[in-house]
This record gives C-alpha cells, structure tokens and sequence, in this order.
C-alpha cells in the first residue's frame, strides 16, 4: 500500500506519496493547494464518497511544483488521477485510492483552514 503525508514546509504544502523503495514529494503554494482540494473534493462527490480522514506521516525530498495548473480526473477504473509537474522532473500522473484521495483532501482542508501564525509554527518545528 501506498503512504502519504501532507506538512507545512514554510508557507508551503508538501505532499509526499511512497510505495515500495520509490517516493516522490512534491510543495504546493496555497492557490495551488486549493485548486487539489476541489478537484479531489468534486472527484468523491462523483463516485459517491465523503470526505474522511486517515493519518500517514512520510517525509521526503521536496520538489516544487512547476506546473502552472493541476489536473485532477478519474482513469478508466473510477480511480483519482492527479497531473502535475515538479521541479526538472517530467510531467507525472499520481493515481490515488479513495482513502488516500480523502485523506489528502483532508488534510490539505485543515491545514488551509488553520490560522497563518499556526501554519509558521508548526511548519518551523
């Protein structure tokens, strides 16, 4: 199974996935980590689903994301897809279970929903 993690990294979001020996992390500004929680957010509301939450915590190298948008859909098997770019890397898809897309989505919520002062602290820590 697939790990993820969501953490602050300054005014930052990183998302980091890890499967086996292979990890990629990727850091989001917060625009772009809104337009994820939508997308992931709308995905669920599609396949009949709520968001819940799971916790995972899984640090890894960071790489930014270059892209200048994020697309979010479904591949032929109902699963959640994400498309992105990060730093030299070439552009990727990230396919996600439901638990792990709700767990993102949920993630990225509160994080964006907590006050800015949380937000340095806990990412400075």
């Amino acid at each position: 199974m697939a790990g993820i993690s969501v953490t602050l990294e300054g005014d930052n979001i990183q998302l980091a996935f890890q499967k086996g020996e292979q990890s990629t992390a990727v850091v989001m500004d917060p625009h772009a980590a809104r337009s994820l929680v939508r997308a992931v957010s709308q995905l669920l509301a599609a396949i009949g689903e709520s968001v819940g939450e799971e916790g995972e915590e899984m640090p890894e190298e960071l790489v930014d994301v270059t892209s200048q948008t994020i697309d979010i859909g479904m591949d032929e098997h109902g699963m959640a897809v994400v498309a992105l770019q990060a730093g030299a890397m070439p552009p990727f898809l990230l396919r996600l279970k439901d638990d792990e897309a709700r767990h993102i989505a949920q993630s990225l919520l509160e994080i964006l929903n907590s006050p800015r002062d949380a937000r340095v602290s806990h990412g400075d820590h």
